[in-house]
């Protein structure tokens, strides 16, 4: 099943292989150019293969030293080597067999950064999706399982950690100088979670005591002299043991479980059996180097690694296709920890925000696609929000149909009938499906239908009879492959409240499916009427975001301004405040760009400054209160013919005038949230940290001087702070002399800290204005840019792409030429980083047309230049055809 030709693969094409893989036994004798990997792979043919099929393995950039078919060199007419693989024939139909196969491969010179690599003095291994074909030649597919049995031979002195999947076999000497490890992983797993580490590194030791009473070695290894910066990023791991066991009765189930950090790194971090790899930055923490958001962070992402261990690896995918079934269903697992952990409902807050800044917008655009696709060019590209946080999503709403309790038998049920399988999204919705009694079927069109469902809503109230009706239709716009939609099952969690903000009940509800608190809409059309309600109601509706849609609700602001005052529901208290701003900030935004005069809104105003004062309100929900919608979020509202410019000044125009009306609010804020004592990074903390800051930027819009944040930054004692402090100083003032002495100053203290240099960058790259790309040019040209670690290379250019709209969207193209020829460059070293920058152009259609101009050249450059990648190709293509 390859993927990197460019040809397409369907999801309706799947077969299973026509050989079982029995056993796998590897031997690594590592060097850093010519590593040598002995792969001895015991097979046997299916009962129902047709019993002349050859043998097809996957394989790149791979040199053939050897062949034997048990343990006798095999003839050269029996096999074929192409470049992606290794076909060998005339195999036994029905008595299983052994291959040896015999590799070099040069982990020094993999750019890619996946399959084996080595980057600063350590060797590693990244093999999701496709990369353990870079190792040797195999059948690379996630239904293939089979236990492990590891070999690592390498040099003493250079590499005294040797690690792999499982269980510690043992090891000794080898040799003159060099030694060797053993390692056998019990439990089968596909090849994508294969792992290796081998290098000199520190560890961080501790012990777990399962809900069974066994004992499980835990170890975080880090780079040394850092392992005190691991602490929580451990903390936070035994706290996902003994939730996972508590919440989901699920129990680790190796004798060890290590986690390793590693700087070069293409994600977050990778799930592979009992030996977790990260990128550095989500692992290592202290409060001089990281902030709030990175400790939340740390926990979420140790946790979502953890918790794969039963949703990914005791239960994988069937194929890639699948890939909501584990990366959905641990979001979701992973989204519940943290909201136990912290702040419910602001963690709510945070997960909405991202699913709509990142996941409607790629719904909306020419890369969406299902949760599940039906079919791909190349899988790397789809490790996207959509699968992801949209697969969480449809999770969550399994569980609001369902209730507490039928979702956990549910899950349960799963856990037990496909312990050790790779299965299916039918699988699992089966599942629910025997523990209910109901007809999932509709509902299932979450996985196969791409792009957000569009809600109209519509109310009324007759007095006399004392009833309220809601008017509910749905329907989703066409995207690619998609032109028409099918009418889903989506479930509106609602409330009813009345003029003192108290909740109505209705005697009764009829028009459908109703359970407790949810309307099921079902129909493309639907009407839902409450008896026995005495006042004209004002209806909440979404809460909690039961279901990732769109609301068109014309709800007056004076209603709007009572859900946010008064639900008892803070996510809805929330969305209310944004449903509230978005007109003001788009109207503002059109108002902007055609040179009319800009108009605040008192109601909102003054809804947002009661809100930012109710100190019955925890300080992390009201931080998130004052957070008005993005620049991003103004621009997807308003949908097409867009001027990031006219957008930045209505939104820097609305903020000032909050601010100037609620200084007082702002100044008595601020100091409230002061904090003297020493730093934690717990919830409560950090929300009076987030408000605090909030209110900082807001007296800097106010006072328009650059004197409380440069004295913030003087009086820092802790990264959110001083970061925070930077940043506005950096938007607010970025040519000041408190600024460049605060950034000059932030340089010489953390220059030797690569994780912390990149804030320092990113802070500058999301400066706005026409001066954003000479900075980013002048910073890349720097000491500190290093243009081969993928962190580096997001937190400038990515930033700068992704997150300063004036500053990439010019009127003059010159962002996108920049950007285009970024992407070209770093094609050629790490096709996947090239590829996820590209994404930052999926919406150039929405912008207006002499920007759009600019940016489709630009596109028609990276698709016209020679030897492109193919996940460029794919990513291009969909983009300009889109």
């Amino acid at each position: 099943m390859r993927t990197e030709t460019g040809q397409v693969i369907n999801l309706a094409d799947y077969r299973p292989t026509d050989f079982v893989l029995e056993r796998v036994d590897l031997t690594f004798e590592l060097d850093p150019t010519e590593t040598k990997v002995e792969a001895r792979l015991i097979f046997h043919r299916r009962e129902d293969a047709d019993p002349a099929a050859p043998l097809v393995l996957a394989g790149e950039d791979l040199v053939l030293v050897s062949l034997l078919f048990d343990q006798m060199e095999m003839e050269p007419g029996r096999y074929h080597v192409s470049p992606d693989s290794l076909t060998i024939n005339d195999l036994p139909k029905s008595e299983p067999f052994e291959i040896t196969i015999t590799t070099m491969i040069n982990p020094e010179a993999n750019t890619q950064l996946m399959g084996l690599y080595r980057s600063n003095g350590v060797y590693c291994t990244q093999c999701e999706a496709e990369g353990f074909r870079r190792i040797t030649y195999f059948p690379d597919r996630p239904d293939v399982l089979s236990v492990y049995t590891v070999n690592i031979i390498a040099d003493k002195a250079a590499n005294p950690l040797l690690l792999s999947n499982g269980n510690f076999l043992g090891g000794a000497g080898y040799g003159e100088g060099k030694h060797f490890a053993a390692w056998f992983d019990p439990h089968p797993k596909p090849s994508y979670l294969f792992a290796l580490v081998a290098g000199d590194l520190g560890v961080v030791e501790d012990t777990f005591t399962t809900l069974s009473g066994r004992e499980v070695a835990l170890k975080i290894y880090v780079e040394h002299g850092k392992e005190p910066n691991a602490a929580y990023a451990m903390d936070a791991l035994k706290r996902s043991m003994k939730w996972d066991e508590e919440v989901f009765g699920r129990e680790y189930d190796l004798d060890i479980f290590m986690i390793v950090a590693v700087s070069d790194f293409n994600f977050g971090a990778m799930e592979n059996k009992g030996l977790n790899i990260f990128n550095d930055k989500y692992i290592l923490a202290d409060p001089e180097t990281a902030t709030d958001q990175d400790y939340a962070n740390i926990e979420a992402i140790v946790a979502h690694e953890y918790f794969h261990n039963w949703t990914g690896n005791r239960i994988t995918c069937r194929d890639w296709f699948q890939l909501c079934l584990k990366e959905g269903l641990t979001v979701y697992r992973d989204h519940e920890f943290s909201a136990d952990q912290r702040s419910r409902a602001v963690k709510r807050i945070a997960e909405v925000r991202h699913l709509r800044s990142e996941q409607f917008a790629e719904d909306a655009g020419p890369l969406a696609h299902p949760v599940r696709p039906a079919a791909y060019k190349e899988i790397n590209n789809f490790y996207t929000t959509t699968v992801y946080e949209k697969g969480s999503e449809v999770t969550r709403m399994i569980a609001t149909i369902l209730g507490a309790d039928l979702f956990k038998k549910g899950l349960d049920l799963y856990f037990e009938r496909h312990d050790g399988q790779a299965a299916t999204v039918e699988d699992f919705v089966q599942c629910f499906a025997d523990v209910s009694g109901r007809d999932f079927t509709q509902f299932s069109l979450w996985y196969n239908q791409s792009g957000t469902p569009q809600i109209s809503v519509e109310t009324a109230f007759d007095a006399a009879a004392k009833t309220f009706t809601v008017n509910l239709g749905q329907s989703i716009p066409p995207t690619p492959g998609q032109p028409v939609k099918q009418p889903m099952h989506i479930p509106l969690k609602f409330a009813l409240l009345g003029a003192d903000g108290a909740g109505l009940a209705p005697t009764t509800i009829t028009g459908g499916d109703v359970s407790e608190d949810v309307l099921h809409l079902t129909l493309q059309n639907q009407s839902f009427t409450f008896s026995g309600i005495a006042e004209q109601p004002v209806l909440s509706l979404n809460r909690g975001f039961s279901a990732p849609v769109t609301l068109h609700f014309s709800q007056s602001p004076e209603a709007l301004s009572l859900i946010a005052r008064h639900e008892n529901d803070l996510f809805s208290r929330w969305q209310a405040l944004t449903d509230m701003a978005l007109p003001v900030l788009t109207a503002a935004a059109k108002a902007a760009g055609n040179g009319s005069e800009i108009v605040p809104d008192a109601v909102l105003k003054q809804t947002l400054l009661t809100v930012a004062a109710d100190d019955s309100l925890e300080p992390a929900f009201r931080a998130q209160a004052l957070t008005i919608p993005s620049e991003m979020d103004i621009a997807r509202a308003i949908g097409s013919d867009i001027d990031p410019d006219a957008v930045h000044r209505a939104r820097q125009t609305i903020l000032g005038d909050i601010a100037l009306t609620g200084a007082d609010t702002f100044a008595t804020i601020y100091q409230s949230m002061q904090d003297k004592g020493a730093f934690s990074p717990d919830a409560a903390s950090a929300g009076k940290r987030a408000l605090k800051n909030a209110a900082l930027s807001y007296l800097a819009h106010a006072s328009k001087s650059p004197t409380a944040a440069a004295q913030a930054f003087a009086d820092a004692d802790n990264m959110t702070d001083l970061s925070q402090a930077l940043s506005v100083l950096a938007q607010h003032f970025p040519d000041a002399e408190e600024t460049q002495a605060a950034l000059s100053s932030f340089e010489s203290r953390f220059n030797g800290n690569p994780l912390v240099m990149d804030k320092w960058f990113s802070i500058q790259a999301g400066i706005p204005g026409e001066k954003a790309l000479a900075r980013i040019t002048a910073l890349m040209a720097g000491p500190h840019f290093n243009a081969g670690n993928p962190n580096r290379v997001r937190a400038l250019i990515g930033s700068f792409a992704f997150s300063n709209p004036t500053g990439f969207h010019r009127p003059d193209g010159e962002g996108y030429r920049f950007l285009a020829g970024e992407i070209l460059f770093h094609d050629k070293r790490n096709p996947q980083l090239a590829a996820r920058l590209l994404t930052s152009m999926r919406s150039w259609r929405m912008l207006e047309k002499n920007r759009a101009a600019h940016a489709k050249a630009a596109l028609e450059t990276i698709s016209t230049a020679d030897g492109l990648s193919n996940d460029v190709r794919d990513i291009v293509d969909r983009i300009l055809e889109g």
